[in-house]
């Protein structure tokens, strides 16, 4: 069984070897999305804390982490481009994956999980964005029915925008 749940402090150090896997996965891609210091540990202990850590578990397993935000990502209000709408809307960030469940298409089930946490708050729109050279990442998004908005400023450097509404 697939499901989606808020992460618990108990699993915030398996979070953050997802992460650290996730941040090697791009750089055997060819490109650096995630710095040494971001995202870390702390990151997932604020996510935390803040109730916007999500894993995705397998069985019972944790299979991915992601921050899945409802308060807005100051970044996305400098568009060069524009948002396909202009409500309230759900971010996410930081989405990595168990290296034992690569290639079983999990971004494309997680999606689907966000998705449904999203429409269970009663927001039916999604922004999300990733680095340039993150071909991977932006394939998924489109095949999942994101599309492309413009570029924004995030962490000092330009990624590509996306958005979706369900």
């Amino acid at each position: 069984m697939t499901c989606i749940e808020i992460a618990k402090k108990e699993e915030a150090e398996q979070c953050g070897e997802i992460l650290e896997s996730g941040r090697k996965f791009q750089q055997k891609q060819g490109f650096v999305q995630w710095t040494d210091n971001y995202p870390n540990i702390d990151t997932v202990f604020e996510d935390i804390e803040n109730q916007t850590g999500y894993v995705i578990k397998i069985d019972g397993k944790i299979a991915g982490y992601m921050c899945i935000n409802f308060s807005g990502e100051p970044a996305y209000d400098n568009i060069k481009g524009s948002w396909n709408a202009k409500q309230e809307y759900a971010v996410v960030h930081r989405m990595a994956f168990n290296s034992e469940f690569i290639g079983i298409g999990l971004a494309d089930t997680a999606f689907r999980l966000i998705e449904q946490v999203c429409l269970d708050r009663g927001v039916p729109y999604i922004r999300i964005d990733t680095d340039f050279p993150n071909k991977r990442m932006q394939h998924i998004l489109e095949k999942n029915g994101f599309v492309r908005c413009g570029v924004i400023v995030f962490q000092g450097s330009e990624k590509i925008a996306y958005d979706k509404l369900l």
